[in-house]
């Protein structure tokens, strides 16, 4: 049951992540970690930072991402992204944001990707 979830979410990701290359963001890290957390997506949206939490669902019923990330995911995104930019000298000088990728992969259907920029504020 958990290899079939991280598979799950390592394909959302992959998705996610073709997405946003398809969009013209600029990947600039992928699944980064660090000692106040991990953020899935860091990526160059123009010239604004995009930190996106991707949330995988094999279903209808589960594909609410709004809820899926909620206070305590915020702040542990925030903290993350505060270190991020800390550390990343070049980072520094860009607007941010946080985005939320939805993506919802049912047997036999084409992945559906539902993306929010600018999903929420830091905390």
């Amino acid at each position: 049951m958990a290899d079939d979830r991280a598979r799950l979410g390592r394909r959302g990701e992959k998705l996610a992540c073709k997405y946003l290359k398809k969009l013209g963001y600029r990947i600039l890290a992928r699944n980064y970690r660090c000692p106040a957390g991990e953020i899935d997506l860091i990526a160059l949206d123009g010239d604004v930072i995009a930190f996106a939490e991707v949330k995988t669902r094999s279903s209808e019923d589960a594909a609410d991402v709004e809820r899926a990330v909620g206070p305590a995911k915020q702040r542990q995104l925030t903290r993350t992204a505060k270190f991020y930019l800390t550390h990343c000298p070049a980072a520094q000088d860009h607007p941010c944001r946080f985005d939320i990728l939805g993506i919802v992969c049912r047997n036999g259907d084409k992945p559906e990707v539902r993306h929010i920029p600018d999903a929420f504020d830091p905390v």
